[in-house]
């Protein structure tokens, strides 16, 4: 029962369970009852998306020196307390359930997914 890493708008993967969007922001002109149907997400859950300042960064970045601190600031971010709890929690649950958590860019390589996808590992999640 593992955890999926997805984009969110893409189509859903057979076995992926709830998708959790771990976005900033609810997509922009798509209306509430829309965004399950369009493959966005079931359940919104931004305290897992970068913040607004490091949204911007992490956008910005044209190389990899830019893109490492993109990381080491959203790793740092996700050391608080709140967001530890948060990541144990999906963890637990990943071992009960599948579910999915996702983000809307095009390259996980250059999105927070991609180490979301450590930071849950690493809490012990069983990932697919």
């Amino acid at each position: 029962m593992p955890i999926h890493v997805v984009r969110l708008g893409a189509p859903r993967l057979a076995g992926e369970g709830l998708r959790i969007g771990t976005v900033r922001r609810p997509p922009r002109g798509v209306p509430k009852a829309e965004i399950a149907v369009r493959d966005l997400y079931d359940v919104w859950l931004p305290d897992l998306a970068p913040s607004e300042e490091l949204i911007k960064l992490g956008q910005a970045a044209e190389g990899d020196k830019q893109w490492r601190v993109f990381q080491r600031r959203y790793l740092a971010e996700m050391k608080r307390p709140e967001k530890k709890h948060l990541l144990d929690l999906l963890a637990a649950l990943s071992r009960q359930t599948s579910f999915s958590v996702g983000c809307y860019c095009a390259d996980e390589n250059r999105c927070h997914r991609s180490l979301l996808r450590e930071l849950l590992a690493a809490h012990g999640a069983l990932m697919a």
